[in-house]
């Protein structure tokens, strides 16, 4: 019995020393996508953030047009631009 239970131990202790190895290799890998993925994480927290409180970017956009009207009207531009193609995704993803 001694025997068997020393075996396990033993192939506990690999199996550990394995898992650690594994982790820092994972490490290793990922360490290029932190900075990369941390910027997509922002992004979708700000994208989260501006569909739950549209009236913001209402906001930002009434304070722009007041300060710089012209540079206002190209901005909306692409925003409807960019709100149309989003539109089409989400109908051809569907």
């Amino acid at each position: 019995m001694s025997g068997n239970s020393a075996t396990l131990a033993e192939r506990r202790e690999r199996l550990i020393a394995q898992a650690a190895a594994q982790r820092r290799a994972l490490v290793q890998d990922i360490e290029p996508w932190r900075i990369p993925l941390a910027l997509a994480d922002q992004g979708l927290t700000a994208v989260r953030n501006i569909r739950a409180h549209p009236e913001w970017l209402i906001g930002v956009v009434l304070v722009l047009a007041v300060l710089r009207p012209r540079r206002v009207g190209r901005w909306l531009g692409r925003g409807w631009v960019s709100w149309q193609v989003m539109r089409r995704l989400r109908r051809g993803h569907r």
